[in-house]
């Protein structure tokens, strides 16, 4: 084992993928990606090549609204992530793949349906039920979830907007979902364990991974290909978990699937 003294950046081409990032402007702050220009500006800085983005329209405001922000982008580092919402009120089913609406009377026979379309799902979408008031293991949740996986969609969820037992429900209920849990930290590894070792498609993100060797340890007990490079920025800090994924105690290799391989496999539809 290398100490902090002896670990030195890793020499490595593997592309950097942060796999949550916010674009647009903060209700609460002003930051350098509340535009393109801006958030690319920060991803140069810090050696990012490709940044997966949700608008924070669709984060503290109307989905609908956010997600039109992102057919606007230009720059091809910026990979769209659109904010979904099931039900009647929800977003525009054609993220997930489908044209019907998931509140509709037979919404579980037209997901279960094998010959239906999945054209134009997005390779990576986000669930926010806490931010816009839908239970995460509700009918139309499920139907809105059984949709992305049978498209091949991965999902972002915050650990903070769902509990454990939701967490377990919602892997168990939707066999192939992708599932990458952000914001997850120390006071959650017991929680997560179980679930890591329950469900082989959940995955965790490095945005507050932050402390002594909490990555590694996630590595070497769940494996690299399950832990993804993301900062969660402008909320929480990029500069530090870029600057942590240089000195990671770990093999080039696996530092090469956090860093971006794993994201590149999730976005091309692969476990």
């Amino acid at each position: 084992m290398t100490t902090d003294q002896d670990r030195r950046p890793h020499e490595t081409a593997a592309p950097v993928v942060d796999i949550n990032r916010i674009l647009g402007p903060l209700p609460h702050d002003d930051v350098p990606s509340r535009d393109e220009t801006g958030l690319t500006r920060e991803l140069d800085r810090l050696g990012i090549d490709t940044a997966c983005v949700v608008h924070s329209h669709a984060l503290y405001g109307d989905p609908r609204d956010g997600n039109g922000q992102l057919d606007l982008i230009d720059d091809r580092r910026l990979r769209p992530v659109p904010v979904l919402v099931p039900g009647p009120l929800g977003t525009d089913d054609r993220y997930a793949g489908t044209d019907d609406r998931y509140a509709d009377a037979d919404a579980d026979r037209s997901v279960a349906d094998p010959d239906r379309s999945v054209d134009g799902a997005a390779a990576l979408v986000r669930l926010c039920p806490d931010r816009h008031g839908w239970g995460i293991t509700g009918p139309h949740a499920l139907a809105l979830t059984a949709a992305l996986a049978r498209a091949g969609s991965a999902v972002l969820l915050a650990w903070e907007a769902v509990t454990p037992a939701e967490v377990h429900r919602l892997a168990a209920a939707g066999p192939g979902l992708r599932i990458v849990l952000t914001g997850t930290g120390y006071r959650s590894l017991r929680d997560l364990t179980e679930l890591l070792d329950t469900h082989p498609l959940l995955y965790v993100d490095t945005s507050t991974l932050c402390g002594h060797r909490q990555v590694e340890w996630f590595a070497e007990r769940h494996g690299a290909h399950r832990v993804l490079f993301g900062t969660g920025a402008p909320i929480t800090d990029d500069a530090g978990p870029r600057h942590l994924l240089d000195t990671l105690d770990l093999p080039d290799g696996d530092v090469a699937l956090i860093a971006g391989g794993n994201a590149l496999r999730l976005l091309g539809g692969e476990a």
